[in-house]
Order: C-alpha cells, then sequence, then structure tokens
C-alpha cells in the first residue's frame, strides 16, 4: 500500500481555534506539501522562485489539509464517507451510487464558522490588492497525495475559474472537496491501494488576469516526448489556457531551445500552427463563469504568440 503524507486529525486539533486553516502561496514550500498538496507547494515554489528573478505571480492562498478534516468533522461526513464507501467495497452500492451520494453529501454541507470567516478574510485581502470589491479568482484542487512517484492524480479533481463573489467562493471549494471522491478518483485510489479516507484535499485560490482577452496555454520544461533537457515546449491558443490544458483546442505549438536562449540568440527551433477553433473567455455575471466561443477566421490565421 502507497503511503499517504496527510491522516485524519483528532477531535481536539479540529476544535483548536488556532489551528492553522490558510497558507498565503507566497510562503509555501515543496516541504509544506501535506498540508496544501502538490499543486499549491509546486504554486508556492513558483511563486518564490519568479519572484527573485523580477517575474510576476499571481497571488493567492490555500486552505489546508486542516481545514479540509475540520469541515469534514463540523459536518459528520467522516462517518458517512466510511458507510458509502464500505458499500461500494462490498459491491453492496455501485460506484457511480456511491460517488454521487458523497458528492452531494459534501456540496450540502457548511463550512464551520472560523473556518468560513478565514477563508473569506483571504479573499477579501486578496481582492483589495487589486483594489476591486470581490476579485475574479480561480478556485482549484491539490490533493495532498498528489502526484506521488508511484501515481498521479493529474486530471481527476476540480478547478473553477472566474469565480467572483462570497458565496460563489464557498461553493467552488465545496465542488473542489466533493471532486475528491469523482467515481474516476475514487476507482484510482482502490486500484493503486491508496487508504481512500486518509488523503485530504486542500484548495488554491488565486487572483485571475483577463487572457481571455489574449492568449494563454502550457509550457513544459522539457520535451514531453523524448525528456531531452534543453527544449522548452509552449502550447498557446486564444483565451484562457483551460482549453489547452483539457485538450479542447488545438493550440499553436512551439520549441524553444534552452542553450540559445540563454546566450541571447534566436531560440525558436520549430513552431506549428493550430486550429484553435474556439476559445474560452469571461461569461456575464449574472450565468455560468466562462463560456466557449468560436474563434475569428482572424485569430485561426494568426500566430497565438506573435512575437514568436
Amino acid at each position: 500500500m502507497l503511503k499517504v503524507r496527510s491522516a485524519t486529525p483528532s477531535s481536539a486539533e479540529s476544535r483548536n481555534s488556532r489551528l492553522i486553516r490558510i497558507r498565503w502561496l507566497d510562503v509555501v514550500t515543496n516541504a509544506d506539501l501535506a498540508e496544501v498538496g502538490g499543486k499549491n507547494a509546486s504554486l508556492g515554489e513558483m511563486t518564490r522562485a519568479m519572484a527573485e528573478s523580477g517575474v510576476r505571480v499571481l497571488s493567492g492562498f490555500a486552505t489546508t489539509a486542516a481545514a479540509y478534516w475540520e469541515f469534514l468533522e463540523a459536518n459528520d461526513l467522516c462517518e458517512t464517507l466510511q458507510t458509502e464507501l464500505e458499500k461500494f467495497k462490498s459491491q453492496q452500492q455501485a460506484l457511480e451510487e456511491t460517488g454521487k451520494r458523497i458528492r452531494l453529501a459534501i456540496r450540502e454541507s457548511d463550512f464551520p464558522g472560523e473556518l468560513e470567516d478565514e477563508i473569506l478574510a483571504a479573499y477579501r485581502k486578496l481582492s483589495n490588492r487589486k483594489k476591486v470589491e470581490r476579485g475574479s479568482v480561480a478556485v482549484r484542487s491539490s490533493a495532498t497525495a498528489e502526484d506521488l512517484p508511484e501515481a498521479s492524480f493529474a486530471g481527476q479533481l476540480e478547478s473553477y475559474l472566474n469565480v467572483r463573489g462570497d458565496e460563489a467562493l464557498l461553493a467552488a471549494c465545496r465542488n473542489c472537496f466533493a471532486s475528491l471522491y469523482t467515481d474516476r478518483a475514487i476507482a484510482y485510489r482502490r486500484e493503486h491501494g491508496f487508504d481512500q479516507l486518509r488523503i485530504a484535499l486542500s484548495v488554491g485560490i488565486q487572483s485571475m488576469v483577463r487572457a481571455d482577452k489574449a492568449t494563454a496555454g502550457v509550457m513544459f520544461s522539457i520535451d514531453t516526448e523524448s525528456g531531452f533537457p534543453d527544449i522548452v515546449l509552449i502550447n498557446a491558443a486564444w483565451g484562457l489556457g483551460e482549453s489547452v490544458v483539457q485538450g479542447d483546442v488545438d493550440p499553436d505549438e512551439y520549441r524553444v531551445f534552452k542553450p540559445l536562449l540563454k546566450n541571447g540568440l534566436r531560440p525558436i527551433i520549430g513552431k506549428s500552427l493550430g486550429a484553435k477553433a474556439t476559445k474560452v473567455i469571461f461569461a456575464p455575471a449574472d450565468g455560468a463563469p466562462t463560456k466557449s466561443i468560436k474563434t475569428s477566421k482572424r485569430e485561426r490565421e494568426q500566430w497565438a504568440l506573435a512575437a514568436c
């Protein structure tokens, strides 16, 4: 059985008013994996490293594993989870029904007072940094056993973009907690020997930029096919990067040779123009937070990164 980095806290710890429920990303490191999970720990490392290089990374904070356990305990969800998972394990209940029941129980639960207050206070502080009343944020799941050498939970957990307002933020956090029990995640953990009830979830809340008015994408620090370390692979498309991450769009691709970049020479050794048929943009406040629309003929024929 694989070793998981977090464990359920005692009741006394959950009731402790000095419990660390929130961590700001600019002070998080890989040493905090058990507290904020792989994704948020990596964001913290990037924030610190980029600041030293003069590159700005958007501010954000993360709820901790302790906050997750406190949420479960306050709503008596630990017993619910154990009961439903036992039904699945003993084949008394189908995977689909098990996941549905657990996710519904989590989504219908309330945040305990102090935890809710701390999340909203951090959200207000984050918004104040951008000089807005309630800023637009990305709300992302980060499991505390995420991306171990033996296994990866990539793509199994949920993220939400352009979340605005107190109630929307709390709902997105609950949905992230619930996504720890998608059908795929439950089945994967069972197959790989994870103890279902000893994995916690941290939620990362990070300010957003209006990438939907420009371009975004994904950069890999090595060549993804060969593993060659001197290549940087960039996939870019119009709008929010979510369409690239989810594989919903055929992006432009750029291959950058690192040694040439360091020597001040033209580093792009290859590129291909993607179809970029659609893009994800912010939606009006009275509906879904984002929407996918068709790109124009000009956008499809242009490179997403003009300088390249």
